[in-house]
């Protein structure tokens, strides 16, 4: 089989090619994807896979079974886009206003129905099974943990799991990938403060909710400069902030929400409590009260460091080891880390970078676009690794 990789993969280039750009057109919002769904399902059922939808909501997954045994071996992309308004000038931009694909998740669906063919033309020698997984609400929903939750991993259990990200800072062909910790836990707060209200010219007169505000953004940086070594990366940042009524009026409420990125699940959990310490001495000091609300988000990417070790080998013999590289730890997030903290896995970024092309603006860019080179070449490695893991070679 492996013999008829790039052959296969390449004679249907124009067709991943053709779903991406109907995906692009067509974007659909966190747990709003009906149509990518539908059209998902309807292609899976074509090549005989055992289909399932509404799996996390709007998820669906295929299951093809090889006819030898074997692992269970778990691919995933996600689906949803974001909401931004495309500015790019593309036959196939987005027909929806405020809608669009700026993450690289229509790419994503795109090479796994791309895989999802080429496995079902030859799973009379496929070993194993595969679970083919497309994930709605990547984009802060936690969609991958609602497909674990609905069972995803089960029914076969899963063995591992392997996905890709498309990545627009890396050239197109190139891969880069990392063992370990790859990318950050992402958990979201909201503080509000209370204070009095009083006149602005008379501030003796009031509690001043802005005043402790101001104290507290900065109070919560000695989080980073104080309490965790210079060589943890540890991100609180304070993304929001309102309060006040006039100029002149002492502000009585303010309420502030923010994210605490990073790389060690142990500092994640020690976090909110560290938080509400400093917040609660800072604002009783001022004769003020608050109310802090922390929610715990996905957990960091953590990468197996065999199946790396065996995505790097695969994608060296395939692409060139000039084209492999370790990639440093990213502060971003991504919910793929649901899947990897329950199996052994690893989640590798694929270049789609190319200025010549103007597919080099950053993710979640108005102008965001994908080298659509790049979709053969994820399918070819992951096609590779899957085969070299399912086969044992």
């Amino acid at each position: 089989m492996f013999d008829h990789i790039k052959k296969d993969i390449h004679e249907f280039e124009e067709q991943i090619i053709s779903w991406r750009r109907d995906f692009h057109q067509y974007p659909e919002l966190s747990l709003e994807e009906h149509r990518t769904a539908k059209i998902v399902a309807d292609l899976l059922d074509e090549f005989g896979l055992d289909v399932a939808t509404g799996v996390g909501q709007t998820g669906v997954v295929g299951l093809l079974e090889g006819h030898c045994p074997g692992r269970t071996l778990l691919l995933r992309a996600d689906m949803d886009a974001l909401p931004i308004q495309e500015e790019n000038d593309l036959p196939y931009r987005s027909r929806k206003p405020g809608v669009m694909h700026a993450c690289g998740h229509d790419g994503h669906t795109a090479i796994l129905l791309g895989l999802a063919k080429f496995f079902s033309r030859h799973k009379q020698t496929l070993p194993g099974r595969i679970k083919f997984v497309f994930q709605p609400g990547e984009e802060g929903f936690n969609g991958a943990e609602a497909m674990i939750q609905d069972g995803v991993l089960k029914n076969p259990d899963v063995d591992v799991a392997l996905a890709l990200h498309l990545i627009s800072v890396i050239p197109t062909g190139m891969v880069g990938l990392r063992s370990g910790p790859m990318m950050a836990s992402a958990d979201s707060f909201r503080i509000r403060i209370t204070g009095q209200g009083g006149h602005g010219a008379m501030p003796e007169g009031g509690v001043d909710a802005i005043l402790m505000s101001a104290h507290a953004i900065t109070a919560l940086q000695s989080l980073i400069s104080r309490e965790v070594s210079p060589s943890t990366p540890l991100v609180v940042h304070v993304g929001t902030i309102q309060g006040g009524q006039a100029f002149n009026i002492i502000a009585e409420n303010v309420e502030m929400t923010g994210t605490v990125r990073t790389l060690d699940a142990a500092l994640q959990k020690t976090i909110p409590g560290r938080m509400d310490r400093i917040l609660k001495g800072m604002v009783e000091s001022f004769r003020g009260t608050y109310e802090f609300d922390y929610q715990s988000g996905c957990p960091t990417v953590v990468n197996d460091p065999a199946l790396t070790h065996l995505v790097e080998r695969v994608a060296g013999q395939v692409l060139g080891q000039d084209q492999v590289f370790e990639i440093p730890a990213i502060m971003g997030s991504d919910d793929m880390a649901f899947f990897l903290d329950k199996v052994p896995g690893c989640y590798f970024c694929l270049g789609t970078g190319n200025p010549a092309k103007g597919t080099d603006h950053s993710h979640h860019h108005n102008r965001f676009n994908i080298d659509e080179d790049s979709l053969a070449i994820g399918a070819e490695v992951m096609a590779h690794s899957a085969l070299t893991y399912l086969t044992g070679s």
